[in-house]
């Protein structure tokens, strides 16, 4: 039994369903031990079918698909640890053929490791709602992605949520960069780490993880955690954070 991978997990799933409330067009439902989120942006991964155990309620999960399938275009399942045939087959019975591994990272308090300057920790700065537009274009900017592919996924109340904590990384005249903190379960998820092109190389993707962490650690939380990219792993691993569980996502 991996305690760490299952707390992180928990925390996960529920960081999940606060989005899903707060966001304004945001759909949430259970089923078992199986999950929907959808947050009807264009990106399959923020619209997911889910299980949370790593013995997926079969039954359920396709219950969830069906529904999920007819409410967007664009969606995913995405299972914990590798996924056996029978969910590789319920997949494809949706559509789903293309299948990817999502590392799950995690870092304890006491192993964390900061190494991003004053200086640059000073060009992030928490936003809340009255910012929304703005959080979102430089979002999507740093994802090099239409603003339109995102929605309305961080409109409404998302950024005033209590549970939820939203950064801009600012150089001189520009935005350029995005975070976001999400503590549920006494653990804080780093999400939306992002930053623009002409930004990089400077040490603000550094800058703004290390903010959302620490402030996540402030706030009480004795863990973090955040799904990695590949391009991105070293960095995130260079601060502490260590693979904990991989998951699968078919889409």
């Amino acid at each position: 039994m991996n305690e760490i991978a299952d707390r992180v997990a928990a925390a996960q799933f529920d960081a999940l369903e606060v989005l899903c409330a707060a966001t304004p067009k945001g759909w949430y439902a259970e089923r078992g031990t199986a999950r929907a989120a959808l947050t009807y942006a264009d990106v399959a991964t923020l619209n997911m079918v889910s299980d949370t155990t790593l013995e997926p309620d079969l039954l359920s999960l396709d219950e969830l698909a069906t529904e999920v399938s007819g409410r967007v275009p664009l969606w995913s399942i995405v299972i914990r640890g590798v996924a056996g045939d029978e969910v590789a087959d319920l997949a494809a019975r949706h559509g789903l053929v293309e299948r990817s591994d999502l590392p799950m990272l995690a870092c304890a308090a006491a192993d964390v490791v900061f190494k991003a300057d004053e200086a640059q920790r000073k060009l992030v700065r928490r936003v809340g709602a009255a910012e929304s537009d703005l959080y979102a274009a430089t979002l999507a900017e740093g994802f090099e992605a239409p603003v339109d592919a995102f929605g309305s996924l961080m409109g409404g109340g998302v950024l005033d949520d209590d549970a939820m904590a939203g950064y801009l990384a600012e150089e001189p005249g520009h935005p350029a960069g995005t975070g976001l903190g999400v503590r549920t379960a006494g653990v804080v998820g780093v999400f939306n780490i992002a930053v623009a092109p002409t930004a990089r190389g400077r040490g603000l993707g550094r800058a703004i993880t290390e903010v959302v962490v620490r402030d996540g650690f402030a706030a009480g939380a004795d863990a973090a955690y955040l799904q990695s990219s590949e391009m991105g792993r070293p960095l995130y691993e260079s601060m502490g954070f260590r693979l904990v569980e991989t998951w699968t996502v078919f889409q």
